[in-house]
């Protein structure tokens, strides 16, 4: 059955809240401040009034400012269990210093939105899967040119089974870098450079700025200022001198 909630004039529903402890680092008990003092300054600036409001918890009062609470108050204590803290729809003078008012929203706590964090989980998954489907079918020859992104020259130790395993580790682990390496046309050029690299087909000099075929010396390519060398060389592939190399460096490698 689901629970409706109301919708004051003012747009402020009328609801269970829960809160949660922002960061995986505080203790499974924490307080936050609920009243004004020299040391925690609980003010909040009312425009209308055009003046700073003193903010209250108090537990028999319905109002968050300590202006409009009447009597004695009973000073409430706000305190998130196990990082959380749930304030049901009958305690709207906390939930509203929580929500509205209180200086440390989104800075050591913040609200949670059901709606919003299924909406997350739900792109989350959707990319996991297509990031799952995508790696589910690649071939061998890509499967290897991505993960070598990751994994360097291990990969050519590797059988196909265990690079087709890895892959889709990597995607349910990675599934936007997976779609954004799967999706670049330079992954299989860089990889196709490094194999020849590692064939002994043509080399990189130690200083990483030159390609030279390894046979007898002769300069490739110059490595560009500030751009890695592979992805330099699968850029040179594309060019009319570099297609060449490429058709040749592919004769030898197979």
């Amino acid at each position: 059955m689901t629970t409706k909630t109301k919708i004051q004039p003012d747009g402020w529903e009328i609801k269970d809240r829960t809160y949660y402890i922002k960061g995986n680092n505080d203790p499974l008990t924490y307080k936050i401040p609920g009243r004004h003092t020299q040391r925690h300054k609980l003010l909040w600036y009312d425009s209308e009034k055009n003046e700073q409001r003193e903010i209250r918890y108090a537990t028999n009062q319905n109002s968050p400012f300590k202006d409009e609470q009447n009597g004695e108050s009973t000073l409430g204590h706000i305190i998130f269990k196990d990082g959380t803290l749930h304030v049901p729809k009958k305690d709207q003078p906390l939930q509203k210093i929580l929500s509205l008012y209180h200086p440390l929203k989104n800075i050591k706590y913040s609200e949670l939105d059901a709606v919003a964090e299924a909406k997350d989980e739900l792109i989350d998954l959707e990319l996991e899967i297509d990031a799952l489907t995508m790696a589910r079918h690649t071939d061998i020859d890509q499967a290897e040119a991505i993960l070598r992104t990751e994994l360097g020259s291990k990969v050519a130790d590797m059988s196909s089974k265990e690079i087709k395993r890895d892959l889709l580790v990597f995607a349910k682990n990675s599934p936007k870098l997976f779609i954004s390496l799967a999706k670049d046309d330079n992954v299989q050029l860089r990889n196709f450079a490094i194999k020849a690299t590692e064939a002994n087909i043509i080399k990189l000099d130690a200083d990483q700025r030159t390609f030279k075929w390894a046979s007898n010396g002769k300069k490739l390519m110059t490595v560009p200022f500030d751009e890695h060398p592979y992805s330099a060389m699968a850029s040179f592939f594309k060019t009319d001198e570099g297609l060449e190399i490429f058709k040749s460096i592919e004769k030898k490698l197979s």
